[in-house]
């Protein structure tokens, strides 16, 4: 018990966030502004290649899609969520980033994403729509 607990004491003082169980993570509606759909524009470093595409849904109920393509298209649905008065963006592999709105972009997992009218073809197909 003493170890979990210098251990969670650790990660605090670190700046760690950590979600041991997906299912327990409480889901948040998303702030005015996040809903709808994001996607990178141009050359972006947490992207393998320069012509990578990164794309983001968010749902006014809190539900995402983090949907990223270049020769194959891997996507994490997630949900919203507030920790320390920070929104962040929770995977179903437990990859947490956070979400700021900075004007008329959006700032995420290290990317500068655009609100775009509609998702690519690829990653629609991911969002099951």
């Amino acid at each position: 018990m003493r170890k979990i607990a210098l251990l969670l004491g650790g990660m605090l003082l670190a700046g760690c966030l950590q979600v041991d169980n997906y299912n327990q993570v409480v889901k948040v509606p998303a702030p005015a502004g996040i809903a709808g759909y994001w996607q990178s524009s141009g050359p972006q470093s947490e992207l393998v290649s320069p012509q990578a595409i990164a794309s983001l849904v968010v749902t006014p109920q809190g539900d995402t899609l983090d949907c990223r393509q270049w020769q194959r298209v891997t996507a994490l649905h997630g949900k919203l969520m507030v920790r320390d008065n920070t929104l962040y963006n929770v995977t179903q592999k437990r990859e947490i980033y956070p979400v700021v709105l900075n004007g008329g972009t959006l700032e995420y997992a290290g990317m500068t994403l655009k609100r775009v009218d509609r998702l690519t073809v690829e990653c629609a197909k991911a969002w099951g729509k």
